[in-house]
């Protein structure tokens, strides 16, 4: 059985703790020593079995246990989480990082949800990477920062995982791992008790193996979450210019088609948009900087020496950067172009790459977020659906983009467009 057969059996009682444990223990042995997208821990599934137990004597009536009840959530290693250490894909001493539990993975426990343990991450979600390799091609990135989260879902080592995006480490591993990605509306999600590389654009995302879980986890972690229905077909917006002309010849031809299987049951409307993509990139980057340079002020001044080089080097244009006031106030004014732009044109959401093709061969680099980082700028919710794989079995997939605050209507959508689009 898979992850989602093995918790809808013991959910519904038809296989005990012990016999949930020993086949999540199953499949991580077979799949976890190539793919490596966990922390090590001694003793996983003895104390993953022991909180199962404990789930059901606190939930022994199968028709009253909570949303999550019995699924398995691998968190990114920048989450605090009790009984865990948190090293943020580091080097710095563990002393120096420890936190209160996050209240997202708070609200996942409090949901019935069990932690299969830390995923990992880039340095401090940055761009410097892990061990994690891609779970379709060993030789490929799984993506990043969120590297070890994506491919959790992506090997079928958990039913869901719980990341972060600052640029694309949500929607971009998402894509390269074949899995669904869903980054909120900036704040939607709790950020406490999760370590910061820019606030003003970390948003907490979670990776699961379709819309509809997407959607259950997001009803717990979500703030205000209202359910919503498809009642009609969104209308589709291509964002077209230079942003989109930004893809690979790969990543363009997959997206063509893409277009081409929605145009018989979707109306889609191209709008040429973000003319100044260079000045929105380089906005970005001088925020990202600034921000960690403040984050980090303190344990850098004590440990610079170990810090990669990337990370350092981030953190030092930061410092030279007095004040992002006027940036901010330029990234608001974008957020309102597109707003209005969207309301212009009557579009539902935007269509695009969610990479700029699939997962680029080797360790060394996560792969480009220049797809997601727009919709990062200016918070709003996206979410990656898997199409199909390319010649060397690498998933390729479609980002799609809602307004501010409607993350309910952008995950009721995207079921209809993920019937369409699977596979195709």
């Amino acid at each position: 059985m898979n992850t989602q057969q093995l918790n809808r059996a013991f959910r519904n009682d038809e296989i005990s703790a012990q016999e949930l444990a020993a086949s999540l223990q199953s499949l991580f042995d077979s799949r976890e020593p190539e793919v490596l997208a966990f922390i090590p821990e001694a003793k996983r599934f003895e104390r993953l079995q022991k909180e199962a137990e404990e789930l059901v004597e606190k939930y022994p009536d199968r028709n009253q246990r909570p949303a999550l009840f019995g699924m398995t959530v691998g968190v990114k290693d920048i989450f605090h989480v009790k009984g865990f250490s948190t090293q943020a894909g580091s080097q710095l001493p563990t002393q120096a990082l420890q936190g209160d539990e996050a209240a997202s993975v708070a609200k996942l426990k409090d949901a019935g949800a069990l932690i299969l343990g830390k995923t990992v991450t880039t340095e401090f979600a940055y761009f410097t990477p892990g061990p994690t390799r891609n779970p379709h091609h060993p030789d490929h990135t799984p993506g990043g920062s969120s590297s070890g989260s994506a491919a959790a879902v992506g090997a079928d080592l958990c039913d869901f995982a719980v990341g972060t995006q600052t640029i694309g480490s949500v929607i971009r591993p998402a894509a390269f791992c074949g899995v669904v990605g869903f980054k909120p509306t900036y704040e939607r999600i709790s950020r406490a008790g999760a370590i910061p590389l820019s606030p003003t654009f970390d948003h907490v995302g979670v990776f699961t193996h379709d819309v509809e879980t997407a959607t259950r986890v997001a009803s717990v972690m979500v703030e205000n979450w209202k359910a919503a229905t498809a009642n009609r077909r969104p209308t589709l917006g291509i964002p077209e210019g230079l942003y989109l002309n930004s893809a690979s010849e790969e990543g363009l031809a997959h997206f063509k088609d893409v277009c081409e299987a929605l145009s018989a049951s979707y109306e889609l409307r191209p709008v040429r948009v973000m003319d100044d993509f260079a000045e929105i990139c380089s906005r970005h980057d001088a925020i990202t900087a600034y921000d960690a340079a403040q984050v980090h002020k303190e344990r850098f001044a004590k440990y610079e020496a170990l810090y990669s080089n990337k990370l350092a080097d981030l953190i030092k244009r930061g410092r030279a950067i007095s004040s992002v006031e006027s940036l901010l106030a330029e990234r608001d004014a974008f957020r309102e172009r597109i707003a209005q732009t969207m309301s212009d044109n009557q579009i539902d959401l935007w269509i695009c790459p969610p990479a700029v093709g699939a997962a680029p061969k080797g360790l060394a680099s996560t792969g480009d977020p220049v797809m997601c980082l727009p919709w990062t700028q200016i918070g709003f919710p996206a979410v990656n659906l898997p199409t199909i794989k390319n010649d060397e079995n690498l998933p390729l997939g479609l980002q799609l983009v809602g307004k501010w605050n409607a993350d309910e209507s952008l995950l009721a959508w995207a079921e209809g467009i993920e019937k369409t689009i699977k596979g195709m």
